[in-house]
């Protein structure tokens, strides 16, 4: 055989095998996942899962069912409500208001609210963002046996009530969905638009997130391909998709997908919707958080490995993104069920993509 050719044969045969190899290993991290997910498997309330490695999908799928009455099952286009994940996009509407010139940071939030007590003189914007406002749990303020849903009014109405705080204004932190409330009612009055069109036309239409929104059970619109939230109760899954706080929106209303979750994550790398100061603001530690290995920004939790994460729980859903911007690796997962722990599931699955 002529030298050249050897050669060329030589080479394909290492790129054959190379390719080889890498089949191999992708089908065997497959197979890990779809074991790490079993949980959400067969017949039950499931999850949808994506992992996203250089801007690219490389796990895109759904297990389970995202409406047992009617045996819907979970896929990538699935609509979960995503809880306190939710927080992320309140805090980026307040940012796109700074850069629009509409507030600041350091506003006092009684400019924006004054029907708030004197006792709350000190907050600001920024406080609300990161947790260090101080404010009493609006969920501590529900009368007891109420079953009414609670709405953001309404939470005004009771945190206007207190004349009180936890602590000083920036001394500690606390987490405080009452405090995302009311960036959401911030919101609305530096923009003179309501919150759920604002989200729409300022995030969620520009990043072609066309079926992202923030659910209003008051006035809609309903939600597309809506998974509904279950309990396990004496062995058997009980539908309980709202509670006295599902009607909140700031703190917890947005509805999406994991597909439409992969667009915000590319948004979140470039200056297409927020600008370079804006995301270094929401992506830096301005607070401890309760767990000493983290420290909270503007509607993200920042770990000591340079991860940036939110949970998000209500009643009938466990959701978390975890993305390793250095890495360029992101872990959605949503799922509908009462139950379960996303946030390690999802540090383990990206932990198969950060290995060497």
């Amino acid at each position: 055989m002529p030298r050249l050719l050897f050669a060329w044969v030589a080479v394909a045969m290492l790129g054959f095998c190379a390719t080889a190899q890498a089949q191999a290993q992708a089908q065997a991290r497959s197979a890990q996942i779809d074991a790490l997910m079993s949980r959400y498997a067969g017949d039950g309330p499931g999850a949808s899962l994506l992992v996203v490695k250089d801007g690219k999908a490389v796990v895109r799928r759904g297990y389970g069912y995202a409406n047992l009455e009617e045996r819907v099952q979970a896929t990538p286009a699935t609509n979960y409500r995503l809880a306190s994940v939710t927080k992320q996009f309140t805090a980026a509407s307040i940012l796109l208001l700074q850069q629009d010139g509409k507030l600041h940071l350091d506003d006092p939030i009684r400019k924006w609210l004054p029907e708030l007590p004197d006792s709350d003189a000190a907050i600001t914007i920024a406080n609300l963002l990161d947790h260090t406002g101080g404010l009493i749990d609006y969920e501590d303020l529900i009368p007891d046996g109420a079953t009414a849903q609670i709405d953001d009014a309404d939470v005004l109405r009771l945190i206007a009530a207190q004349q009180r705080l936890y602590f000083a204004p920036g001394s500690a932190h606390r987490y405080s969905n009452g405090g995302y409330v009311l960036l959401g009612l911030i919101v609305e009055r530096a923009s003179g638009m309501d919150l759920a069109d604002f989200m729409r036309r300022r995030i969620f239409a520009p990043l072609g997130m066309r079926h992202t929104l923030l659910y209003e059970h008051r006035r809609g619109p309903q939600v597309d391909d809506r998974a509904y939230g279950y309990s396990r109760v004496d062995g058997k899954w009980l539908r309980t998709d709202q509670s006295v706080t599902s009607a909140t929106r700031g703190d917890g209303g947005v509805y999406t997908s994991i597909d439409d979750l992969q667009k915000w994550d590319a948004a979140l790398y470039d200056d297409r919707l927020l600008s370079t100061a804006s995301r270094q603001a929401a992506f830096t530690a301005h607070a401890p958080f309760d767990d000493p290995d983290f420290s909270y920004g503007y509607g993200w939790r920042i770990g000591g490995d340079g991860s940036l994460w939110h949970s998000g729980e209500s009643m009938g859903f466990r959701n978390v993104i975890v993305r390793w911007p250095q890495q360029h690796l992101t872990v959605v997962i949503l799922s509908n069920r009462n139950h379960g722990r996303p946030y390690p599931l999802a540090v383990t699955i990206g932990q198969l993509f950060l290995m060497p």
